[in-house]
């Protein structure tokens, strides 16, 4: 919910989904597993967020839940990357 609430000016809500997996929570856009927000890895006694700047996941430590309001701006420039794939992919289907 966090992540939600932090994407929505860029993401309407109903487009940020949960899924959860063995290892890590993970936060989609469009319930799309190529489209990762975000990864929250609390299964051990030391907590990670996963941060997406394209493919690659960078994994930073956390304390707590209100520590994840630190990366705002990353989190909505990934968001961003994922709003504007769709833009473009709705200007192609017009063009043709």
């Amino acid at each position: 919910m966090i992540v939600r609430a932090i994407v929505r000016e860029v993401l309407k809500p109903h487009r940020v989904v949960m899924r959860d997996q063995k290892s890590y929570c993970g936060i989609l856009a469009d319930n799309n597993n190529r489209k990762p927000l975000a990864r929250l890895h609390f299964n051990r006694s030391i907590k990670y967020l996963g941060l997406f700047d394209g493919e690659k996941e960078e994994r930073v430590k956390i304390d707590s839940l209100d520590q994840i309001y630190e990366f705002t701006d990353r989190l909505r420039a990934t968001a961003r990357l994922y709003a504007e794939g769709n833009a473009v992919k709705s200007e192609t289907a017009v063009a043709s």
